[in-house]
């Protein structure tokens, strides 16, 4: 056994990977770059060794430097965890030529799978079967269209390196197919410094199953069963389970032997998974994509179904052990699901967020573990993948697994970045997914019911109470007669008062990020205060949102009462005409976070003259701003270009994804405040297209 080994990754792999090494009593060392200086894998591990600047190509992508930080700590072996050199041949030959165990498959192994199109091949001559598509390496634009034709539409663009849904593009329209190349070619190279693609037919409505496999470096090869992994968005998968309710146990040992002869013939060694589409209507039609040559982020749902911890297989194999068991020594007991929970709003599509983790609270403990890379304080950026952690539930079925971690991700609370763990809690209750009747389109096809309708007006009403100050804290206070506000402070013009008459209303603007300013006004009334909230413009009527969930049934319009029940650095609950509203709370310099059930909202005060002055009122059709923080890779115009509706004007870039944006009518460019390598942050304003007069 390893008495040092070198973690070659960050966030919650690494933490993962180190809490194994602790356990084996092996000594860890981390690598970190300068964004990471106080991440968390950076404090877990033995040793840690800073390897170059925030950019990953400079650090988490430097062979050299890498193998540097292994040779300075004595580090007998490295483990890429996966992402970044997790499927690099080149690193895994690094390493053995530097004299370091690689924990994973041999190189050449990893080059061969990892060529999407060589392996299709590969396993196909074993007895696999694949699904239909091109064929041959490093075609052109024009062969990819071709083959796209011959085929037929729709089709799946894949690049042959890499995985993880990056720079894949379901084209179901021809005329765009040359546009989604480009794009899909951009994607690949950005993502894994290769561009090659390869086309394949695309099933419609398919189910995504894979298969663990085990293999040791003396011929024995297992399956661990099967994981669903069919609820995607972007093709990129956000809740995974095992096992599946579609397989029954004959075709479980088919793929599953399916999966074994795709690993031997490869020649695979360590931990791997066999990757299979299936047509929803027919399990026992089954198609190979292909084979991830390392641990999957899904790992967690098969070390609780089989009793197995994956990463110290994975260790002992690398050591030169053979497997301990075969395959009558696999058992699967119970059901486990995990959720993804990215950095992300999908309420914008799913796009990147970052910011700094204000508050957390992450559930871990019985049926439930949360594997995570985050601590308070710590910032999120846009330049690592945005998954920020796994929660992940087992139980002894899956209604059980399903009801514990929407458990769990109500108790998860993550303020200071907007993140995704509401949108799954809404996901794990459609009835479709409570019933298994699940496919890869699931997520876009529903997307609408599975967000919120609009913001709570509890939440607007919740920062206008804490705005207040220790006014809206409970408590006895002296007061003056109902209804002329309290003795606080009566020079205060904050608290509405006013001698001899009715309290004045206090006026707080306030603003979400991606969501037009609301006017919330409150006023002194004995020891509640009176609130009514409108649009930014005037008392018109309250939001629906607040009628029925936040005034308790007032009229619209009507003011509610409401006060701070209690108050504590974490947590604050108010009473709302009669109905109590418990939320997580945080404060920052640009607002006040408040979570509740795994949804946050950063409510920002808004100025709106300073606004206007600022630019960042212009808003409207004309004006184009940036829909995520990250940063300007492509600029197509210039100012006084004339464009059309829809044209593509520039692609902003951040956690490796790419977001195009486009012209919203035709018209004039007239202002343009970026260019190529500028970075901007969510609603900053990229450019300005003037729209034509009418009779142009």
């Amino acid at each position: 056994m390893f008495s040092t080994v070198l973690v070659a990754n960050r966030g919650e792999i690494a933490v993962r990977v180190i809490r194994t090494l602790r356990e084996l009593g092996i000594r860890s060392v981390a690598v970190f770059s300068d964004a990471d200086a106080d991440a968390r894998h950076v404090r877990e591990a033995d040793t840690a060794v800073r390897i170059g600047p925030a950019a990953a190509a400079e650090s988490y992508l430097s062979v050299e430097r890498l193998l540097d930080a292994a040779r300075r700590t004595g580090a007998e072996a490295v483990h890429p965890g996966y992402g970044f050199l997790a499927e690099n041949a080149a690193f895994a030959q690094a390493c053995a030529d530097a004299g370091l165990a690689f924990i994973g498959p041999p190189a050449f192994a990893i080059s061969l799978m990892g060529d999407k199109i060589r392996a299709k091949e590969t396993v196909k001559a074993a007895g696999v079967p694949v699904v239909p598509g091109s064929s041959g390496s490093g075609l052109t634009d024009a062969e990819l269209v071709a083959a796209a034709a011959e085929i037929g539409m729709p089709v799946l663009l894949k690049p042959s390196a890499g995985g993880g849904g990056k720079g894949m593009r379901l084209v179901r329209d021809e005329m765009v197919l040359a546009e989604e190349i480009a794009a899909a070619r951009r994607e690949a190279k950005s993502s894994f410094g290769d561009d090659t693609l390869l086309v394949e037919r695309w099933i419609d409505r398919p189910r995504h199953i894979e298969i663990q496999v085990l293999a040791d470096a003396h011929g024995n090869v297992v399956h661990l069963g099967e994981r669903e992994c069919s609820l995607q968005r972007r093709h990129q998968k956000v809740i995974e389970e095992a096992p599946s309710v579609l397989l029954d146990e004959k075709t479980r040992a088919a793929m599953g032997a399916a999966a074994v002869d795709a690993a031997r013939s490869c020649g695979y060694v360590g931990a791997g998974t066999v990757e299979f589409i299936v047509p929803g209507g027919d399990p026992s039609s089954y198609y190979f994509m292909e084979m991830n040559t390392r641990l999957q982020v899904e790992h967690p749902v098969t070390e609780l179904i089989t009793g197995l911890d994956l990463v110290a297989q994975q260790i002992r194999v690398a050591a030169g052990a053979p497997l301990g068991f075969d395959q009558s020594g696999v058992t699967l007991t119970g059901h486990a699901i995990e959720a993804r929970v990215c950095a992300e709003d999908p309420a914008r599509g799913f796009l990147p967020s970052g910011g700094t983790v204000l508050a957390l609270s992450e559930p871990d403990g019985g049926a439930v573990r949360t594997d995570s890379g985050l601590t308070a304080g710590v910032p999120v950026g846009s330049t690592y993948d945005p998954m920020l952690s796994k929660v992940i539930a087992y139980g002894p079925d899956r209604a059980s697994a399903l009801r514990l971690l929407r458990g769990a991700l109500a108790d998860t609370v993550i303020l200071g970045v907007q993140t995704n763990a509401g949108f799954l809690r809404r996901l794990l209750a459609h009835p479709d997914v409570v019933s298994g009747d699940l496919d890869t389109g699931l997520v876009e096809r529903d997307l609408a019911e599975l967000l919120p309708e609009g913001v709570p007006g509890e939440v607007y009403a919740t920062a206008a109470l804490l705005a207040q100050g220790p006014r809206a804290l409970p408590g006895p206070a002296p007061q003056t007669p109902e209804g002329l506000g309290g003795w606080a402070d009566p020079f205060d013009a904050a608290n509405g008062w006013r001698l001899g008459g009715t309290p004045a209303w206090t006026v707080h603007h306030f603003r979400l990020p991606g969501q037009d300013p609301v006017q919330v006004r409150t006023r002194p009334l004995g020891t509640d205060s009176e609130l009514l909230i409108s649009d930014s413009s005037g008392p018109n009527p309250a939001p629906p949102a607040f009628e029925a969930r936040g005034s308790g049934g007032s009229a619209p319009g009507a003011p509610a009462r409401g006060r701070i029940l209690t108050r504590t650095p974490d947590t604050v609950t108010v009473e709302l005409d009669g109905v109590t509203h418990r939320f997580s709370h945080a404060t920052s310099p640009e607002g006040t976070w408040l979570g509740r059930d795994g949804d946050s909202w950063h409510v920002q005060a808004y100025d709106p003259v300073v606004a206007n002055l600022s630019g960042a009122g212009r808003g409207g059709a004309d004006t184009l701003a940036a829909p995520m923080p990250g940063t300007v890779t492509v600029v197509k115009v210039a100012v006084g270009d004339r464009v059309t509706a829809g044209q593509s004007l520039l692609v902003v870039e951040a956690m490796k994804m790419e977001h195009v944006i486009s012209a919203p009518h035709a018209g004039t460019v007239t202002e343009l405040d970026v260019t190529p390598g500028t970075t901007v942050a969510m609603d900053q304003v990229l450019a300005v297209v003037t729209p034509d007069e009418e009779g142009e």
